[in-house]
């Protein structure tokens, strides 16, 4: 039997991430909440702005395990559904709000970041302004 090791989004590089994430949102005078999941969507890190409104925290959150769960941006969900695509949203747990993009390393989505709390586009500004710290 063997075993494979796969990388991981550890709670250092989720720090790096909403770190990076954290300084375009204040440069861009947003105040956002950054999610960082894993591959499975479970939350490694979560870090509110003090003037980020309340609900940007479960839409942070949902974003992020929307696009870690489906490996893609939220956005590309979002745009399906625009599209004519309405089923997408009778999957439990969906937020296909822009906003929410996967980590890859080397080709496999290991995590996503999610961030609420400006316009969507802004959000997914900052998700990977925050990746790209990595």
């Amino acid at each position: 039997m063997s075993t494979r090791s796969a990388p991981q989004v550890t709670l250092e590089a989720a720090r790096r991430i909403a770190e990076a994430g954290e300084a375009e949102a204040r440069e861009q005078g947003w105040h956002v909440t950054i999610a960082i999941v894993d591959a499975a969507g479970d939350l490694v890190l979560l870090q509110r702005d003090d003037q980020a409104n309340p609900a940007s925290v479960a839409n942070a959150e949902g974003k992020a395990r929307t696009s870690a769960r489906f490996r893609r941006t939220t956005k590309v969900l979002e745009d399906a559904i625009a599209a004519g695509r309405p089923v997408l949203m009778t999957f439990p747990g969906i937020v296909p709000v822009q906003g929410g993009v996967p980590i890859e390393v080397n080709g496999q989505v290991v995590g996503a970041v999610g961030v609420s709390g400006a316009t969507s586009a802004q959000d997914e500004q900052v998700a990977r302004a925050g990746i790209g710290a990595m």
